[in-house]
């Protein structure tokens, strides 16, 4: 296992970990926080693609980017584009 996918791991591990306090702590106000960014996440994927079509860029829908735009919201939906446009494009 290479230096980079056991940071990946270490740094998934903590956002889970803190995803998982937050919802045992206030369940809630994390699953609105959840919610919110969700809907956030997946409405700025696809204004992502409408507007990257005009460019060529685009950004494949699938479980995956939408599970990632939807848990993670903007700064998910901003992982994928520099994945797009640094390791596959």
């Amino acid at each position: 296992m290479s230096a980079w996918q056991v940071i990946g791991i270490l740094v998934g591990t903590v956002v889970l970990i803190y995803m998982v306090s937050q919802f045992l702590r206030e369940p809630g106000r994390a699953l609105f926080g959840l919610l919110r960014g969700m809907i956030v996440g997946v409405v700025a994927l696809f204004l992502i693609n409408l507007v990257g079509a005009s460019f060529g860029f685009h950004i494949g829908l699938n479980l995956v980017t939408a599970l990632t735009a939807g848990i993670l919201g903007l700064p998910g939906v901003a992982a994928l584009v520099v994945i797009q446009l640094w390791f596959i494009g």
